[in-house]
């Protein structure tokens, strides 16, 4: 199975016929583009993968950045209201994906900023826990460290977390 699959990605990777070639780097990365927006780390390290030359991946790189293809900050803002309203992830699991994008940590914390205003976050874990423990008693140990597990891989504080669970376990 390794072998077949190591097989099938060699053959429809996308070598370049000339590693200098600036226009085969951009189409390289347009195509890698068209599938979602991306960081402009994840399309240097795309480009990078495929062999491309470092002067045929920024100039590849400045085209997409003035035809407006690829923006840090849009992409950072985007990416952080998505995860923040669907699955509802907490600023530390959104940070962290950020960062893995190669999203610098300025950017991040503003962006993070803009995403939760005051009380967001702490009512965001609200509606996880009431969704998912419903009518459950955190009076429990083994539950009530189920929940807090649960509200920290989704990215909350632990400061959040506390309060929550201790306010729970009140009403319980």
């Amino acid at each position: 199975n390794d072998k077949r699959l190591f097989q099938y990605l060699n053959r429809t990777s996308h070598k370049p016929k000339s590693p200098d070639s600036q226009e085969e780097a951009l189409q390289s990365a347009l195509r890698f583009l068209s599938y979602r927006a991306r960081s402009e780390a994840e399309v240097l390290t795309h480009l990078s993968r495929k062999g491309f030359s470092a002067a045929a991946r920024e100039k590849a790189l400045g085209k997409l950045r003035s035809l407006n293809y690829i923006n840090d900050e849009s992409f950072a803002r985007s990416w952080a209201r998505s995860r923040a309203k669907k699955p509802k992830y907490g600023p530390k699991r959104i940070e962290q994906e950020l960062k893995a994008k190669g999203v610098g940590q300025s950017l991040i914390l503003n962006v993070i900023d803009a995403t939760f205003a005051p009380g967001d976050e702490e009512k965001n874990a609200k509606t996880l826990l009431d969704k998912n423990f419903k009518g459950i008693n955190l009076g429990d140990p083994k539950t009530l460290r189920r929940a807090c597990a649960f509200l920290e891989r989704r990215g909350y504080s632990s400061q959040v977390i506390l309060n929550l669970v201790r306010r729970r376990a009140e009403h319980d």
